[in-house]
């Protein structure tokens, strides 16, 4: 394709067919020549921002970079409302590879009952592969905004489903031929098949009728920056037990394989939870249908001790992704 804007009609075709209007708030979404959206706010209401660039992973990008911006909205406890999009894309792409990306997050949108708002989409040399760029919007009442920092020492942390679910299904497909020299085709296709569990919306909205105190989700740098970054935003050290985190077979094999850490691995889908009755919140999560765990407290101080049987260390800063090195291999 030639650098610039899409022409027209490749956009009309392939872009805005792609996207569908379902939430009554939005006003005014994508068009030919319409450069704004418009959403009308709600008595009562606050809008939530969230941005991502999608750069971890080429295959199912589309569905990847919705699920990941509207973890982040849902962790601040807000309902995903819609998404401002870009797409930038290198000369060499071909108008396929830009329907299949819009299918991708059409889909998911549709799944989360968000709306592509608007965006911007060009040709440009200035990337190697495609690049999204999403901005999330959200909405929630005033009255149950999360401060920052709201982290008490003597509060559990709670963590939901298994970590590693992200960067286990991303490995899994970008080494399926690897993987498949090791292990079985229904092993490798359930690694793969961890990106179903990649939104997080659902224990969200139950942890806010729980009354937590904050939420984070567990993203780039794996659940040890997770860790990290709840503590420094609470100023609170940390008590975690290592043995208690979850973590799926499938994530630990192809981890050992590939060799990565899988405790600085990608982990949307999993989500980090404080809570003053953390006990009560999983059995709320389980009655739900939604794995989750103990791992640990929140302490006084700015000790952030991670405990594994009698071993006891410290935890380090956040580190560079684990889910990078797969790339630099090539």
């Amino acid at each position: 394709m030639k650098i610039g804007k899409l022409p027209e009609p490749m956009l009309i075709r392939s872009v805005l067919r792609e996207v569908g209007h379902r939430r009554e708030e939005i006003l005014a979404g994508p068009a030919v020549g319409r450069d704004c959206a418009v959403m009308e706010p709600r008595e009562g209401e606050v809008y939530v921002f969230s941005s991502d660039p999608i750069t971890g992973t080429t295959k199912d990008m589309g569905k990847h970079s919705v699920y990941i911006t509207a973890n982040d909205l849902a962790a601040a406890g807000a309902e995903p409302v819609g998404i401002m999009l870009t797409i930038l894309l290198p000369p060499k792409t071909e108008e396929r590879e830009l329907k299949e990306i819009m299918r991708g997050v059409e889909s998911t949108c549709r799944e989360l009952n968000m709306e592509i708002m608007g965006g911007h989409t060009e040709i440009t040399d200035v990337v190697k592969q495609p690049l999204l760029s999403l901005t999330g919007v959200g909405r929630m009442k005033k009255e149950q905004m999360m401060e920052p920092g709201g982290i008490k020492p003597g509060q559990d942390i709670v963590i939901t489903k298994w970590i590693g679910l992200e960067g286990t299904s991303i490995a899994a497909k970008e080494k399926e031929k690897l993987l498949l020299e090791r292990f079985a085709p229904l092993f490798v296709d359930t690694a793969k098949g961890f990106d179903q569990y990649l939104s997080v919306l659902p224990e969200a909205k139950i942890a806010v009728a729980c009354g937590v105190s904050s939420m984070h989700d567990i993203t780039e740098g794996g659940v040890f920056g997770a860790l990290w970054e709840m503590a420094s935003g609470s100023d609170v050290g940390l008590d975690i037990d290592l043995k208690k985190i979850p973590i799926r077979q499938e994530t630990v094999e192809v981890c050992e394989v590939l060799g990565l850490n899988p405790y600085i691995l990608m982990s949307s889908g999993s989500m980090m939870i404080a809570a003053q009755d953390g006990h009560g919140l999983v059995r709320e999560l389980h009655q739900a249908g939604i794995f989750a765990a103990v791992v640990g407290k929140a302490t006084a101080g700015k000790e952030r001790i991670l405990r594994n049987g009698e071993e006891t260390r410290y935890l380090d800063k956040p580190q560079s992704d684990e889910l990078y090195k797969i790339y630099q291999k090539d």
